[in-house]
């Protein structure tokens, strides 16, 4: 992913200039990869730029909520949202997602979250950056307890996380009565293990589908014909 003040997608530019988290594959990944079908209410929990907000507002019919603590990311994302074509069904709140669920009596059917993860390393030189790779403003188990409250019966909560922070975060689920139900392991390309899972959990008691995904082919020579499959809604690369 390139550093630019602005990423343009095929139906709608994130401008982040202001956002300390630029647009990168992560957040594309889970954007492209949530269940979104039968979905009628989604919360997007950190919003960043609102880059997940405005993927997922493309590939349903869905009223979005996206909640970000930090001011400058919410300001850029609000403004995203107003120049996209779905700025009707897109709202961003300024707001911590511990008030949000305070205040808010709302039921969805889809929480998702691209969650900052560090939690024992040094911080970014400037606060803004903190706030989005480190995990003290809001720690998983909170991030898992508060979904589970805001739910549907059969809603579900999608995250992406480092392989190393992935099973901490399966653990706590587990807790909160949340059961993993589907899982795809990604891996930068055939050569190398797998980086990021990306997950979703239910209240139910499904079995969990997985299965593996590789954003580049042998060698970083190309994208991997099941990424560009992923994503093709989205890059003008592809």
């Amino acid at each position: 992913m390139g550093r630019n003040n602005y990423f343009q997608f095929k139906r709608f530019r994130i401008e982040q200039e202001r956002s300390a988290m630029k647009v990168g594959i992560d957040g594309v990944l889970l954007g492209a990869w949530a269940k979104v079908d039968t979905c009628q209410n989604i919360l997007d929990v950190g919003a960043g730029t609102g880059l997940i907000a405005l993927m997922l507002a493309q590939r349903s019919s869905a009223q979005i909520t996206a909640i970000e603590l930090e001011e400058n990311a919410a300001g850029e994302a609000a403004e995203n949202v107003a120049l996209s074509p779905w700025k009707d069904r897109v709202e961003v709140k300024h707001i911590s997602f511990q008030e949000f669920a305070e205040h808010n009596s709302q039921k969805f059917d889809l929480v998702v979250s691209n969650p900052p993860f560090f939690s024992n390393s040094f911080h970014a030189a400037n606060n803004e950056r903190t706030l989005a790779r480190h995990n003290q403003a809001l720690p998983f188990s909170a991030l898992i307890e508060l979904s589970a409250n805001l739910l549907t019966e059969q809603g579900r909560l999608a995250v992406i996380l480092p392989v190393e922070a992935a099973q901490q975060f399966i653990n706590l689920a587990e807790t909160h009565k949340l059961n993993m139900v589907r899982l795809t392991r990604v891996a930068p390309d055939m050569q190398k293990d797998p980086h990021r899972y990306l997950m979703e959990f239910s209240k139910q008691d499904l079995p969990c589908s997985t299965n593996f995904l590789t954003i580049r082919n042998n060698h970083q020579e190309d994208y991997s014909a099941e990424y560009k499959l992923l994503c093709k809604e989205f890059y003008l690369l592809f």
